[in-house]
């Protein structure tokens, strides 16, 4: 089947189309899902059978790639669903997710429960997929651990997540000796491995000592979970990342001591990397003492000093990609128990995402489009090993792609999310740039206002069906 989505603007850089301004006219030709040709607009003739897409010089940038979301199915779906998660991912340009391990039950930590998992959510997904593996303390209980890694990894998850301090009982978090073994694993099997890195000495101990004095203030919560605690988790993943050669990525980084020692790390020619959250880009401790669980998370928002130093790190390159960490608690209840320490820690975030960074990296100067694209798109492709299918606007590449309005100012609110429990820290919010459709392979699963041919949007939404999503697996070993 041939389509020619028509009427378009697209980065230069991504079509490689000669041009002055950040985004050239172009068309973009796709047959039976996978893109054929992009050129200039009008450059050849649509054929007699080709379906026309009309996008009204809307801007099409590829679709979002979120390496990081706990969409809770099964066993935690009163929180989400894979149903709803995806259909939150779609209505914000989300065309694949890349689910953890941890949050559903059983986790995915064997081939038995990767299957299980599956078999829960393939007919649930509006959008394409990926697992993320695990390895936990419990994990490690059983003899056969190296052998269910391996199994998980032959199965195409997109990598392997280790946590350094965790809340979950079904996936307890591991010592220095433990990591180091699994490391030592990943390492044979070139798969990389995502890193919860917090000092869980540290934390704990701070943690009873507050709680002990009655403290219960949102800054209570912020002072257990220092950027220290971050800063000498991530100085031990260096000393691993040296030991083992095994590559290393720390997850929702929220501290520019942290980013720091990726950085030294990065220099030195160790294979590892980091990625950072919307939240920790706009958000510091004064907001979470505003917002109070609201706002809650782990790690937990810094400094405004921190803030600066993560967006400094995005438009450098210190920062591979921005994911969401999606991980929505069931609203109002787990956001409201009386205490900060009880409230659960956890904010939506799949679908607001790429209006945010286009609204407030690109707009005020502090990305440019083409980064927008590098860290929403090809680089968590290149990390999750999928870069010769997705994340690009070129040729031979799922045409994954999403039109943005990119003159659109609109105000958040939580009330017009689609994920399964809806509130968010940004609410109220004016943002720039909106979402108006979202195709995956080419075809859509979400388009606002009855047409894209350049008319108003009329607040309409269609949406595909549940289960066109697919499940994509890893197809390249990590580099070391």
């Amino acid at each position: 089947m041939r389509k020619r989505f028509i009427h378009l603007r697209i980065p230069a850089a991504d079509g490689a189309i000669p041009g002055s301004d950040a985004t050239v006219p172009a068309e973009i030709l796709v047959i039976d899902g996978r893109i054929a040709q992009v050129s200039t607009a009008g450059s050849s003739p649509a054929e007699a059978d080709e379906e026309v897409v009309d996008l009204g010089g809307l801007l099409v940038l590829p679709g979002v790639i979120d390496g990081h979301v706990h969409f809770d199915d099964p066993g935690f779906t009163h929180r989400e669903n894979f149903e709803t998660g995806t259909r939150g991912a779609a209505a914000g340009g989300v065309t694949c997710v890349v689910d953890m391990p941890c949050t559903s039950l059983p986790p995915v930590t064997s081939r038995a429960s990767l299957h299980e998992k599956l078999a829960a959510i393939e007919a649930k997904a509006h959008v394409d997929f990926m697992l993320w593996g695990g390895v936990s303390d419990n994990a490690l209980q059983e003899p056969e651990w190296r052998s269910h890694l391996e199994a998980i990894v032959e199965e195409g998850v997109a990598a392997i997540k280790l946590y350094m301090l965790s809340g979950m009982d079904s996936f307890r978090d591991l010592s220095r000796s433990q990591l180091a073994q699994v490391l030592r694993e990943t390492r044979k099997l070139g798969i990389p491995v995502g890193i919860h890195a917090e000092d869980r000495e540290m934390v704990l101990a701070l943690t009873a000592r507050i709680r002990a004095e009655g403290r219960n203030e949102p800054l209570d919560y912020a002072e257990s979970r220092p950027a220290a605690a971050e800063r000498s988790a991530v100085d031990t993943m260096r000393e691993l990342c040296r030991e083992t050669g095994a590559r290393i990525h720390i997850v929702h980084v929220a501290s520019g001591e942290a980013l720091d020692v990726v950085s030294g790390a990065r220099d030195e020619g160790l294979p590892m990397s980091a990625e950072t959250c919307p939240h920790f880009l706009e958000f510091t401790a004064e907001d979470l003492a505003e917002q109070g669980a609201l706002l809650k998370t782990a790690p937990v928002v810094k400094s405004a000093a921190d803030r600066d130093r993560l967006w400094e790190g995005l438009a450098a390159g210190e920062l591979e990609y921005v994911a969401t960490d999606h991980a929505a608690g069931q609203w109002p209840e787990e956001k409201h128990t009386g205490a900060i320490w009880t409230d659960y820690g956890g904010v939506p975030g799949v679908e607001l995402s790429l209006p945010y960074l286009y609204s407030e990296g690109v707009l005020k100067g502090r990305i440019t489009l083409e980064r927008l694209t590098e860290i929403t798109a090809s680089a968590p492709a290149r990390f999750f090993g999928i870069e010769r299918r997705k994340g690009r606007i070129a040729p031979g590449l799922d045409a994954d792609l999403v039109a943005l309005d990119a003159d659109d100012v609109w105000i958040v609110h939580a009330e017009g999310l689609h994920n399964l429990n809806r509130y968010t820290p940004l609410e109220g919010r004016e943002l720039t740039g909106r979402v108006r459709a979202v195709y995956v392979r080419g075809e859509p699963v979400y388009v606002r206002g009855e047409s894209v041919r350049g008319s108003e949007a009329d607040g309409t939404e269609l949406f595909s069906d549940p289960g066109f999503g697919e499940r994509v697996r890893r197809e390249t070993r990590a580099e070391a």
